[in-house]
């Protein structure tokens, strides 16, 4: 079978797929199986395409381009994949696959109470498909599209169960939400009054046209739609409550994937339509503070959730001072990290949903006993932790690594800043992370008085006292998890490869796509049977 033939008709089922889902599961209703069944194969199927694309794209150095309607580009909706969409749509779509398992395994067996099934997989879907069209998009408008398809799913699930702490935090999500979307929307008619066009190649030719005071604005616009969606500081200070209130599956879906396609976004247009626009330094001054702050805001917490929330805003710090060093070696080193991130991150959060699920606590000061009492849990949370902490040889420590070489290299005062910042909050995730694991794994019930005390600053801590139902724990919860585990230790293992594909997409990133050789991808996926309308 010829890949690269039938490459240009897979693009639109990462998106038609996902929607054509959510409508069955909705029709379905409460027939829990029909509506499982559908999303995991689904899912499946989308990362099998992902991986057939990606296979297709790498191999063959050829982006695909695809004119949805066969309009001739740049006038219709444009499809885009390379190497850096192919990859994050397969990764996402194996992070989305794990948490639907996972989630199943909580709603067998708690009867739906957090995730009623009749509204739960028909959101999921369609998040998913809002996550793969902001990945494939070739225009600012249908990223804006992307991203308000996985907003409104996202207010669904975020407030699932109706509690009052879900109201609550999913309120000041929404407004939130809607004000980077505003910020965004505005952005794209000032970019489109401007310059006559959405088409993210087409703009970057024809921004030098204008003057650099109006650059300037546009450009800031943009990034902070974007820093807010990403959860930069100082615009991140919604995200540690937001996301600890929603059911544990949600929150580990949340913390993986969206603020990355805040941080795609960001990726996407500075590398395409920004390049020559140095505003680089107050990246690395942002991407400092990120990591600086979100950091010690995870030593203070004592609630597991809140600990990994406040850790999820400091390294989103990593991958905006990647950026910001511009060279193709720290872009490659930032979509590595961007992978890495992505996968342990979900993985914390659902070894975290576990130990709430056995301990009835996801607070520090009330979890204990559980090395002893559930061993296999412990190992669950241990290795992402260690990972996430930079901890050698894992893939933590290869993209940290790899971003402080790329820094080197540049060797700027600046640079020599970030570095030790970054360093500093590497080794104050891992204390935070780990005092987590003493405290929860290794303290015993009996513990003296003199442990207690040596914590009690902790208390006056959010959400330090609270306790809920200890729950029996499904076999596919903790399959789905060890799974999840299994690919973190495979970002290690073969690092190399995927670390050469990460390479490969920072150099292309630096070199922008002319319209002209975005219709002759459009020509070759087509088979050349299309015009190319040039402008």
């Amino acid at each position: 079978m010829n890949l690269t033939a039938i490459a240009p008709a897979l693009v639109p089922l990462l998106v038609t797929l996902p929607l054509l889902g959510a409508a069955i599961a909705l029709i379905a209703g409460r027939h829990r199986r029909t509506q499982v069944v559908v999303s995991v194969v689904t899912l499946s199927v989308v990362c099998l395409i992902a991986a057939t694309l990606l296979t297709v794209v790498d191999v063959g150095d050829q982006p695909i381009a695809v004119s949805v309607g066969d309009w001739p580009i740049p006038y219709g909706i444009v499809l885009y994949v390379d190497r850096l969409a192919a990859l994050l749509v397969m990764v996402s779509s194996i992070v989305l696959l794990a948490v639907l398992l996972f989630s199943v395994g909580q709603g067998a067996a708690d009867g739906d109470d957090d995730t009623p099934v009749s509204i739960f997989h028909p959101s999921y879907l369609i998040l998913a498909a809002g996550i793969f069209t902001a990945f494939i998009a070739g225009d600012l408008f249908n990223l804006y599209v992307g991203f308000e398809i996985l907003l409104v799913a996202s207010f669904v699930l975020i407030t699932l169960g109706s509690t009052e702490s879900r109201i609550r935090t999913g309120v000041v999500y929404v407004v939130v939400s809607l004000v980077s979307s505003i910020l965004f929307l505005a952005a794209i008619a000032m970019i489109y009054g401007a310059l006559g066009t959405v088409n993210i190649v087409q703009i970057a030719e024809r921004m030098t046209q204008l003057p650099q005071e109006t650059q300037f604005v546009l450009h800031v616009l943009l990034l902070v739609a974007f820093s807010i969606k990403a959860a930069i500081f100082p615009l991140s200070f919604w995200l540690p409550d937001s996301y600890p209130t929603a059911p544990a599956p949600v929150t580990a879906v949340f913390a993986g994937l969206l603020t990355k396609v805040g941080v795609y976004a960001i990726i996407r247009t500075e590398t395409a339509m920004f390049l020559d626009n140095n505003v680089n330094f107050a990246l690395m001054i942002a991407a400092l503070a990120t990591m600086i702050v979100g950091v010690l805001g995870a030593v203070a917490q004592a609630e597991l959730k809140r600990i990994l929330s406040f850790t999820l805003v400091s390294h989103i710090g990593y991958m905006i001072f990647g950026l910001a060093i511009a060279t193709p070696a720290a872009i490659g080193a930032t979509i590595y990290y961007m992978v890495h991130h992505i996968v342990v991150q979900t993985t914390l959060f659902l070894a975290v949903g576990l130990v709430e699920r056995k301990a009835g606590s996801t607070s520090i000061l009330r979890v204990k006993g559980l090395m002893r009492g559930a061993p296999l849990i412990a190992v669950l949370y241990f290795v992402p932790a260690v990972n996430l902490g930079g901890l050698p040889p894992f893939s933590g420590f290869i993209g940290k690594f790899a971003l402080f070489d790329a820094a080197a290299q540049v060797g700027t005062p600046i640079m020599i800043v970030l570095i030790v910042g970054g360093i500093l909050t590497s080794l104050l995730t891992l204390y935070a992370l780990m005092r987590a694991w003493n405290l929860s794994f290794w303290r015993e019930e009996d513990d003296s008085a003199e442990t207690e005390a040596r914590i009690s600053y902790l208390g006056d801590a959010p959400a330090a006292g609270v306790q809920t139902e200890k729950r029996v724990i499904p076999r596919i919860m903790t399959a789905a998890t060890a799974g999840m585990v299994g690919a973190t230790i495979a970002l290690t293992v073969f690092a190399g490869p995927l670390y050469d594909i990460c390479t490969r997409i920072g150099g292309a990133l630096l070199e922008p796509v002319t319209l002209q050789q975005l219709q002759q991808e459009h020509e070759d996926s087509t088979g050349g049977d299309d015009k190319a309308v040039t402008p």
